[in-house]
């Protein structure tokens, strides 16, 4: 059996963008965090690292080209995790070193995915229930990664039983950094983000921490990590809702006044999203059905009444959805874009409430 690369010998997390500050990273998100994103979201205000769409591992598998677009093309100048999830120990290990040959910072193992139709087949959250499984897999993926191996996970799956455990083996395997998403797998996105448990793994760890859940503004931000003492935030669905929220909680980090964005800015924002997300081949229905998605989450802090969503919902056309942008973002240019969302206006019905049926970490059911 090969020895596991002395803690000693492997290289130390990227510095952030702002040194000595608080870490930032966006959360990996299934058909969001790909090249074209983290390129929008670098233009307004870059993380300090980025995490790509998971790579699924299983005996058939190879790394998907599109994934691989947002490490090898990606003009951000911020480390890029390559994020895996399966449970096969073999073609995990085979993915890490196919993966290693591109310019990753290190290698993320998935075990907070939420979807029914992935922890049904024992990855991703599913794997939160069988800390003997967990302990192979780390133990293999620590063997298998000289430099930096990291984790993101939920705080259990039904109930927090294995927690304590989980954690102790994220020590064992000298995981180089955990971000911890406070809620469990069935809870999904509707609980009050368990904070207390963060806090608590920050007690219990050798390696950083990274706050996640519902990570809202910078001010959130700032008293979440005040709260929790982590290394810093992993920001998902917030941070597509306000893609200035990297660079407004280094503002806060730093003790400076947050800089307003305004609703002309949102505008500019969805027609950068909308270019960036466009090639060859897309047919428009198709194109403007994805913006719809990213906009659910924009229009939370656009009005207080749902205004905004409720027409945007209804467009079809690239010409109709930019004369509801016109309509609700350009006839009062310079009012401000609330930094947190409205309270009542929901993003997605169908995944917010309690009778949400999701079947996937995409778009649908994102990474809070």
């Amino acid at each position: 059996m090969s020895v596991p690369p002395s803690s000693d010998l492997r290289p130390p997390l990227p510095s952030p963008i702002v040194p000595e500050q608080p870490l930032t990273a966006l959360a990996p998100m299934q058909d969001v965090t790909d090249l074209a994103f983290m390129g929008v979201i670098a233009h307004y205000g870059a993380p300090d690292y980025f995490f790509t769409e998971f790579f699924r591992v299983h005996a058939q598998s190879k790394p998907e080209k599109h994934i691989l677009r947002s490490i090898d093309e990606n003009k951000t100048g911020r480390p890029v995790f390559a994020q895996l999830i399966g449970e096969d120990l073999h073609h995990l290990a085979r993915s890490s070193i196919e993966l290693l040959r591109h310019p990753v910072a290190g290698i993320d193992l998935n075990m907070g995915c939420p979807a029914p139709k992935v922890y049904k087949k024992n990855v991703g959250g599913g794997l939160l229930r069988d800390p003997a499984k967990i302990d192979e897999i780390l133990g293999t993926l620590r063997q298998t990664v000289p430099g930096l191996f990291t984790v993101k996970m939920r705080i259990g799956f039904e109930d927090t039983q294995h927690f304590e455990r989980i954690l102790d083996l994220v020590n064992k395997h000298d995981v180089d950094l955990l971000s911890l998403h406070g809620r469990t797998v069935k809870e999904m996105y509707r609980s009050e983000v368990h904070y207390d448990y963060i806090a608590r793994a920050v007690e219990r760890l050798k390696c950083p921490v990274l706050a996640n859940g519902n990570i809202t503004s910078a001010a959130t931000a700032v008293r979440v990590i005040t709260q929790t003492k982590t290394a810093g935030v992993m920001i998902g669905r917030h941070a597509i809702r306000n893609p200035w929220i990297f660079r407004q909680c280094r503002e806060a980090f730093a003790g400076r006044p947050i800089t307003p964005v305004t609703l002309a800015e949102v505008r500019d924002y969805i027609v950068r999203l909308y270019e960036a997300t466009d090639h060859a081949g897309l047919p428009e229905r198709d194109h403007v059905n994805k913006m719809k998605k990213y906009l659910n989450f924009v229009g939370q802090s656009v009005d207080g009444t749902g205004a905004f969503l409720h027409d945007m919902r209804r467009t079809e056309t690239q010409a109709q959805l930019f004369a509801v942008c016109d309509r609700h973002l350009l006839a009062e240019p310079d009012k401000i874009f609330a930094d947190e969302p409205y309270p009542g206006v929901i993003a997605r019905p169908n995944c917010e409430t309690p009778s949400a049926n999701a079947d996937g970490c995409s778009l649908e059911t994102v990474t809070g």
